[in-house]
């Protein structure tokens, strides 16, 4: 009997190892850790059909038998019609990888609350954008189990569906990618390869400009607090509903007063500030690497007075103060060219693909020089939810996404010959492109894009040859852990979204309502927070030194 039994049992495990084996490699049709290289694709989507069948033969790829949808959450879209993207791209990615995709276009407006709220839900997104600025804050929403640790040692997704993604990516981005989260110490988002180092410029409506007989030359060597005479000129001769200057208020408040986002603070309304040297970032700033209260500071009631004062001679628009208004109404007034001088988060080049995308020349401004901080690199990642039924599937998109120049340039400029047109290897945006415009820097890789018409031939080069040579600030790896005194930044954030934002655009009175907004981050315990981060920043700093 022992010995029917065994020989019973061993016929089973030869049949079930035999079915295992059948079913590894039924249907796959790609190999989705290794890179598609352009040679092999066209900008319209075409594919190389041998290399297919090499993929579907290949032992041990991964099973994409089963057809998958895949729920992705953006921000900064202008996104008004994507069927004919939609229809190409997804016919591209049934053949790549069984993938239907279906993006959730965020605009700058609705994209922190409303993606906040489909986490909080558990709502069946697999991939949500994220960053260390954002709503969906990363090193936050990693904490708190939001996101899948990818790089787990128990299933690690990098190794087994990206492991060339991983390898194009600059070390800055994957060590800036490892943070503390629910899962220890890991990655738990794909960063995205864009502008390295963080620059804020002057966004100038050239033509408007030259109208009123100024150059770029004369912003050049102008500061904040003497635009007024230009600002005022441009006003009286475009007219009441003419509003000179459009800001977005936080980026506007860090421009002037040289601070930067602490990355690990309250996400979208920070609370401290850690100042910069404008001409040499890689040199302690005015207050010596110290970590302040951002709206306590002299440099701050400094802005704000300034602020009120051109809010009040019409040259800011109440809708910039309105959170609800303030983002989806700039970016119409620059499509539109209603402004003068505006705000601008920069990345290299940005000013041609603006100029194309508006329809006249625009011009970029710099504030300081190009620098690296931890913020800049965690400035657009992508993270798949723990909520997603297709961890494994959503990376194996990423990793397509990040290394298949056909799939990101038809995903990000649309459909050559309808949104732009391709020639000479350069892209020059249509008409069509206001139908389609997702945020370029927060897709993923930029580089695999054709340079834009105005653009060198070899400006990608340029541009990691760019950021490459950024300096760092003194805390550069430095993230505030804010565990410790999480209930309190969960109150001063609530009293940080009742003022910043009005005070940083001048829609209310500093003289009443910033001494409001101090004795109520007093009362919340804003000291203790600020204490807190010092402590964290000189141990880290001195750990540095060794």
């Amino acid at each position: 009997m022992k010995k029917v039994v065994s020989i019973i049992l061993t016929l089973v495990l030869v049949f079930s190892l035999a079915a295992c084996g059948s079913k590894e490699n039924k249907n796959t049709s790609s190999n989705a850790g290794s890179t598609n290289q352009s040679s092999n694709s066209g900008a319209n989507g075409g594919t190389d059909a041998s290399a297919t069948e090499a993929a579907t033969e290949t032992p041990g790829a991964p099973d994409i038998s089963e057809p998958v949808t895949l729920k992705w959450y953006l921000t900064g879209s202008t996104v008004t019609d994507d069927k004919e993207v939609l229809a190409k791209a997804n016919e591209y990615l049934k053949e790549k990888l069984n993938v239907t995709l279906e993006p959730i276009w965020g605009t700058w407006g609705d994209f922190d609350n409303n993606a906040v709220l489909a986490i909080n839900g558990g709502d069946d997104v697999d991939i949500y954008f994220t960053s260390s600025w954002s709503g969906d804050e990363y090193n936050a929403f990693a904490k708190k189990g939001a996101w899948v640790r990818l790089d787990n040692p128990d299933n690690n997704l990098i190794e087994k569906y990206a492991p060339d993604l991983w390898k194009a990516l600059p070390t800055v981005l994957t060590d800036g990618a490892k943070i503390n989260g629910s899962d220890g110490l890991g990655v738990y988002a794909v960063p995205g390869y864009k502008d390295i180092a963080t620059q804020n410029c002057w966004d100038i409506n050239v033509p408007l400009l030259k109208k009123y007989g100024y150059s770029v030359d004369d912003i050049k060597k102008l500061d904040y607090y003497s635009f007024g005479d230009i600002l005022k000129k441009v006003k009286e001769g475009e007219g009441d509903d003419f509003y000179p200057l459009l800001v977005e208020g936080a980026v506007l408040e860090r421009m002037v007063d040289n601070s930067i986002i602490v990355t690990g603070d309250a996400g979208s309304n920070n609370l401290l500030s850690y100042y910069i040297n404008p001409t040499d970032p890689s040199q302690p700033g005015s207050y010596e690497n110290k970590i302040l209260s951002k709206f306590e500071t002299p440099e701050y009631k400094k802005f704000v007075e300034k602020t009120r004062e051109y809010y009040n001679a019409g040259y800011i628009d109440p809708a910039m103060g309105n959170a609800n208004q303030a983002n989806d109404t700039r970016t119409a007034k620059q499509l539109s060219g209603q402004y003068l001088i505006g705000t601008q988060s920069y990345a290299l080049g940005y000013e041609v693909q603006a100029s194309s995308e508006r329809g006249f020349e625009v011009a970029m401004v710099p504030c300081t020089p190009a620098y690296v901080d931890t913020t800049s690199s965690q400035g657009a990642m992508m993270a798949i939810s723990t909520s997603s039924k297709n961890p494994e599937r959503a990376m194996m998109f990423l990793n397509l996404l990040n290394t298949d120049p056909t799939l990101f340039t038809l995903l990000d400029y649309g459909i050559d010959g309808t949104h732009y047109t391709l020639k000479d290897g350069k892209a020059a945006f249509t008409d069509k492109r206001k139908d389609y415009q997702p945020w370029t820097n927060g897709m993923g890789n930029v580089t695999q894009l054709p340079p834009l018409d105005g653009q060198d031939a070899n400006f990608w080069d340029n541009f990691k040859s760019y950021y490459g040579s950024a300096k760092s600030i003194p805390a550069l790896g430095w993230a505030f852990d804010p565990t410790s005194v999480e209930t309190e930044l969960g109150s001063l954030a609530n009293v940080a979204a009742e003022y910043a934002l009005a005070l940083n655009t001048g829609t209310v009175d500093p003289a009443t309502e910033l001494p409001k907004f101090i004795k109520k981050l007093k009362d919340n315990n804003i000291d203790k927070i600020v204490d807190e981060a010092n402590k964290q920043l000189t141990d880290y700093l001195a750990t540095k030194g060794k």
